[in-house]
């Protein structure tokens, strides 16, 4: 389960893995196994690296989704690195979502001169700091899409360490043998910290200069900081099924900001749903497929639950005069308590200007509100992924809006899916426009910071692994600061334009701390 605070909130992923716990802990002991010898032309002479693997059971709901090939994903990669690594041994093991594990790979220590320490998929007991913390030149290499929350949420730790250990997060799989090439330099006596200084040259060679950036014209709302604040002090935002950061941040979101964070159970949540206008789920879910570019997997009864998911959401806006609503989805869908998903209507919500937000994510959904009554603009939660590849950041999420630019704006093209992880239910993939300049924060009135950074939007990433929108944005700045830095938890929110003088002047008036991500 997610700990309930709020500058080390986790993400969805977290909850899905708690919740198949035993599965996982019952597979991990089976799975962990003893390293072999990858390469093996004159291993006397190579330095010997251990290889590992940190994986989980798939078989569960999971990034980068239930039923992926962990196996050939693994073959892939060795085929890869003993190609491009000839003059390094590698020695290859799995440890499989338990937190032992790891300590049961080091008691080999010995035997290696470094490590070579790969996230394959979304297993939070993985222990990625014990195994890169070994003193021993180690690189840690996110599987995009797979263990990249894992990866992002535990390298601020890492890298703040001291030891020699660098990392690669990169779509091109040649970017990983680039740097684990240079742990070849270790059979010549190389320190530890002359190896990392190679890793991170390698990393920065490959990694593509700044971008244009001349981005597509925006014209953006003007904002009255008067009037939303005035909006904002009548606003308030229904959170169902727990909330992040418990009373502590509802409290503070209501001194800070004025917005009312209203907690309601899954039962009225439940009782709404079931009282809902079936005729109205059916013209809701008619609306949304006829308008959709395809409707790829979701079948009829699935739409019409999600049109009726909608119709109960507004009736509890309606009941409680809110603005928007906040559901802890995975504990409802897999608890038993809801029927269907609600990322449809939550599209609708955010493109009507109101606030349907994701995982019963307090901060997300306020900051989605803040900036819905300064600039009129939806917000986009998503689960970040990094490519240094591309100089990119991906937003990835089963939840998006389709009117980017506000309520009057245009509308660009979208697909009707199911949900990644588990392929069920109905999501959406927004094909969201390329080529704008694009404001990404998370406003915590706990701490009194506002994390901020930008980049310009690149297109919509294709890939079948992880969540089915995934916006790609060329970060403007450091993008080595963005990723050693992360922190408040996973999620952040994204809203088409330039924004950093409205934000300057928020965190003005409220007395916020900006904080500069990239």
């Amino acid at each position: 389960m997610c700990r309930h605070c709020v500058t080390t909130v986790c993400s969805r992923r977290q909850f899905l893995s708690g919740c198949a716990a035993c599965a996982g802990s019952l597979a991990g002991g089976a799975l962990l196994r003893p390293h072999r010898a990858v390469a093996v032309e004159s291993p006397a002479a190579k330095p010997k690296i251990r290889l590992v693997f940190c994986e989980t059971s798939n078989d569960k709901p999971i990034w980068p989704n239930v039923g992926y090939d962990f196996d050939a994903r693994r073959k892939r990669l060795i085929e890869a690195l003993t190609a491009g690594c000839p003059d390094v041994q590698l020695l290859e093991t799995r440890v499989m979502d338990k937190a032992e594990d790891a300590a049961a790979v080091l008691q080999k220590d010995d035997e290696v001169d470094g490590y070579l320490v790969c996230l394959q998929g979304l297993g939070w007991r993985n222990d990625a700091v014990k195994l890169c913390t070994t003193g021993k030149p180690t690189l840690l290499v996110d599987n995009l899409f797979g263990g990249s929350g894992l990866f992002l949420l535990r390298l601020p730790q890492i890298m703040s360490s001291g030891k020699p250990v660098d990392w690669v997060s990169s779509s091109d799989d040649q970017d990983i043998v680039a740097a684990a090439r240079c742990f070849a330099s270790l059979k010549q006596g190389k320190p530890p910290a002359d190896v990392v200084a190679a890793f991170r040259a390698a990393r920065r060679e490959r990694t593509p200069a700044a971008a244009d950036w001349t981005c597509r014209s925006d014209a953006i709302p003007q904002p009255n900081f008067d009037e939303a604040m005035k909006r904002l002090r009548q606003a308030k935002l229904l959170v169902v099924g727990g909330g992040w950061g418990g009373d502590p941040f509802r409290k503070a979101a209501e001194e800070v900001v004025g917005v009312k964070l209203l907690p309601i159970s899954f039962e009225e949540l439940s009782s709404a749903y079931a009282a809902a206008d079936r005729n109205a789920g059916r013209a809701f879910a008619d609306r949304w497929s006829k308008a959709a570019e395809e409707v790829v997997e979701p079948g009829r009864e699935d739409l019409e639950k999600s049109g009726r998911m909608y119709v109960a959401m507004k009736q509890l806006l309606e009941k409680h005069d809110a603005c928007g609503i906040s559901i802890n989805c995975l504990g409802g869908f897999y608890g038993g308590h809801m029927e269907a998903y609600p990322c449809l209507g939550f599209s609708q919500l955010n493109n009507d200007g109101l606030v349907g937000g994701c995982e019963a994510d307090q901060m997300s959904a306020l900051t989605m509100a803040t900036m819905g009554a300064l600039v009129g603009r939806p917000g986009y939660i998503s689960d970040p992924v990094i490519d240094t590849s591309k100089n990119q950041i991906i937003y990835a999420h089963c939840v998006a809006m389709t009117k980017p630019f506000g309520p009057e704006g245009a509308s660009n093209p979208y697909r009707i899916r199911n949900h990644s992880e588990d392929r069920k239910g109905v999501a959406i993939q927004s094909l969201l426009p390329e080529g704008y300049m694009t404001t990404t924060l998370e406003i915590n009135p706990v701490s009194r910071q506002v994390l901020f950074h930008q980049a310009k939007s690149a297109g919509n990433n294709p890939s079948d692994m992880a969540c089915r929108t995934k916006l790609e944005g060329i970060v403007k700045g450091d993008i080595e600061k963005l990723t050693e830095t992360w922190r408040m938890g996973w999620h952040r929110v994204t809203f088409y334009g330039d924004l950093k003088e409205p934000v300057a002047e928020l965190c003005s008036r409220l007395k916020l701390e900006l904080i500069e991500e990239a």
